[in-house]
């Protein structure tokens, strides 16, 4: 059974930066998609970006086209999420999982899934 913890969140500025990891351990993640899900306060649960790894292909949510990039180490057994001038509204706590597929339909359905861990809190503000 893969599991997933999640580390990297912290306290920024708008515009700073951040990375998130997504260390597995039980199973090699070659074989999965990874996603990366935020909760803000008050909202529901969305799907930020997934990566599938045996072919890259990548997605992202609107709000962090061109801000966020997923990637993984293959050695590390880790997927990141790289997260560059970033703003209040990206302020949540932000979680990984594994996904069915890598596609806005795929995180949507998933994003309403009850069972999540503790996830890492990101907050953005001056």
């Amino acid at each position: 059974q893969v599991q997933l913890v999640e580390s990297g969140g912290g306290l920024v500025q708008p515009g700073t930066s951040l990375r998130l990891s997504c260390a597995a351990s039980g199973a090699s993640l070659d074989y999965y998609v990874i996603g990366w899900f935020r909760q803000a306060p008050g909202k529901e649960r969305e799907g930020v970006s997934c990566m599938t790894s045996s072919d890259g292909n990548t997605y992202y949510t609107d709000s962090v086209k061109g801000r966020f990039t997923i990637s993984r180490d293959t050695a590390k057994n880790t997927v990141f999420l790289q997260m560059n001038n970033l703003k209040p509204e990206d302020t949540a706590v932000y979680h990984c999982a594994i996904v069915l597929a890598c596609s806005a339909r795929a995180m949507g359905v998933h994003a309403k899934y009850d069972s999540w861990g503790q996830g890492t809190q990101v907050t953005v503000s001056l």
